[in-house]
């Protein structure tokens, strides 16, 4: 591909009059994707999570060994070498085979997090904000006493209710995590609320679940990513936390939190067995927070161009 081409491509991608959406759209999307590639952090956090993603879709290819089944008898507690990279665990089960399954168990409980958190808080926020009056007062009371609890705190008292288990474990992260994504939801819906845009939607007949649906929730979006993103970390660390006190994944699922609290009765002497998932647990969390604020840098729209 020629230069000319290419800068002829970069001119109809930054045009300031666009000829269509679709036009409008690209643009919008080469803007902070230039943002966010001249973040080097924010790309060494993409890569990582890409990292994450192919562990996870190849784990069957990349571990040697069972997540599960060990020899007992004549590879327990074996210290990192050519055949168990990340050494044994006290039932002799591999632990690097464990770390990469158990890349799917991590990515199985940030997902399911966000694909149940997230849209709660955005139409619990978009609601509050656009309604108003006591729909909001009572709205954001509810948000209020959710934030009042630290989150694991909060989480382990519905696990607690709920019962042991990874599916529980997710459910009760969710139910903690979707305040800090309605109050996103409500600042950005009150500061649109008002504008000429949305009044305009008004006087052409449109409903108030219309207008919050199709009008106030898209404008939202960028702002639910950045924070979704942010959080990886802490639904990771939840998850870890719940799993290390017996109240997550339960064995022999090779969920990185359990692992550790298997590990920690040999933490002295054999400490590869704990802080090998500790430092998977660290590279991923730095994944996604270096992602994050790539995201939140490219997608802010009171950013200028860079």
């Amino acid at each position: 591909m020629s230069a000319e081409t290419i800068q002829s491509r970069r001119e109809w991608l930054l045009s300031d009059r666009p000829a269509s959406r679709l036009q409008a759209r690209l643009g919008r999307a080469y803007v902070a994707w230039r943002r966010f590639s001249a973040n080097r952090l924010a790309l060494v956090g993409m890569l990582i999570i890409i990292a994450l993603l192919v562990v996870a879709a190849f784990a069957d290819v990349l571990a040697p060994y069972s997540p599960t089944v060990g020899d007992l008898k004549n590879a327990r507690l074996l210290p990192p070498g050519a055949a168990h990279w990340f050494g044994t665990d006290d039932l002799g089960r591999d632990i690097y085979s464990r770390i990469v399954y158990g890349a799917r168990w991590t990515l199985y409980v940030v997902i399911l997090v966000a694909i149940i958190a997230a849209p709660i808080g955005l139409l619990v926020g978009t609601i509050a904000g656009y309604a108003g009056g006591w729909t909001d007062t009572i709205l954001m009371r509810i948000t209020d006493i959710f934030l009042a609890f630290p989150k694991l705190v909060l989480a382990l008292a519905f696990v607690a209710a709920l019962g042991p288990g990874i599916e529980n474990a997710v459910l009760a992260i969710a139910i903690t995590s979707w305040p800090p994504y309605a109050r996103i939801a409500r600042a950005e819906t009150l500061t649109v609320r008002n504008s000429d845009y949305i009044k305009a939607v008004q006087l052409m007949g449109a409903s108030p679940f219309r207008i919050v649906l199709r009008h106030i929730m898209p404008l939202c979006i960028s702002s639910l990513i950045i924070r979704v993103t942010l959080d990886m970390a802490g639904i990771i660390l939840t998850a870890a936390g719940l799993g290390f006190l017996g109240l997550g994944a339960q064995p022999p699922l090779p969920e990185w939190g359990a692992m550790i609290a298997s590990g920690r009765r040999f933490i002295l002497d054999q400490w590869w067995v704990a802080a090998a998932p500790g430092a998977a647990i660290l590279i991923v969390s730095l994944g996604f927070n270096l992602l994050g604020d790539g995201l939140r840098d490219a997608l802010d729209p009171r950013s200028g161009d860079q």
